[in-house]
């Protein structure tokens, strides 16, 4: 059985179940911006892309400088208000990265959101200690689906993208690390098993208390 030297986390909706505060920030600019569209569209679309190519989408065209600042930093500010009073990691988040750690298997987390939303999580919540890399939208020329983030991730933990799991909330970052040749674990915060599972994701799961045994043995946990 093929043994992971490394696991390769996605942040929004993997670590944190916060999508729906980032769907309602979206849909209520693109409500703003006269172009108004769903949570769906966001769930199956958006999530996992970088906020410039968000706001390319909703433009239809690319964001001029102050845009980009500006609008993204209106939809920032909305999905904060939202969700910092209920921020915590997903159920057994700790425990998972503590495991794996001590088993000796490198992490790294692999995200699109913007720095602030970084050190909101990772240390609001005290998980940077964990990883040994963190890589954002700045390492990437594309987000999700492109499988630019997660090959830097892999090139971070200085491992063959086959020999890292990754972990994904979204049906964009499912399609990201397969393409970057990974296997996929996936929580079903944002979207279905099955919707996840037709993207190519290995494992579905509800949180990181419920890993599949076989997942587990891959990690070396048991």
């Amino acid at each position: 059985m093929q043994s992971f030297r490394a696991a390769i986390f996605d942040m929004d909706g993997t670590l944190v179940d916060n999508m729906a505060a980032h769907a309602e920030a979206w849909v209520a600019l693109s409500q703003r911006l006269g172009s108004p569209r769903s949570h769906q569209t966001f769930a199956q679309d958006w999530a996992g892309r970088k906020n410039d190519e968000v706001l390319e989408a909703l433009l239809g065209r690319p964001p001029t400088l102050s845009e980009r600042v500006d609008l993204a930093a209106e939809k920032e500010a909305h999905y904060l208000k939202l969700y910092q009073p209920q921020m915590k990691p997903l159920l057994g988040t700790a425990q998972l990265l503590q495991r794996l750690n001590e088993a000796g298997v490198r992490c790294a987390v692999a995200t699109a959101a913007p720095p602030e939303n970084q050190t909101l999580v990772l240390d609001g919540l005290e998980l940077r200690r964990w990883f040994q890399a963190v890589v954002g939208p700045d390492s990437a020329p594309r987000g999700k689906p492109a499988p630019d983030i997660f090959l830097a991730a892999a090139k971070a933990l200085d491992v063959s993208p086959t020999e890292a799991v990754a972990f994904e909330d979204a049906l964009n970052g499912v399609l990201s690390a397969r393409a970057a040749g990974m296997q996929v674990a996936a929580v079903t915060t944002t979207v279905s098993a099955e919707a996840l599972r037709e993207a190519g994701a290995r494992w579905t799961f509800a949180d990181f208390n419920s890993l599949p045994p076989d997942l587990s043995q891959h990690l070396r946990l048991t």
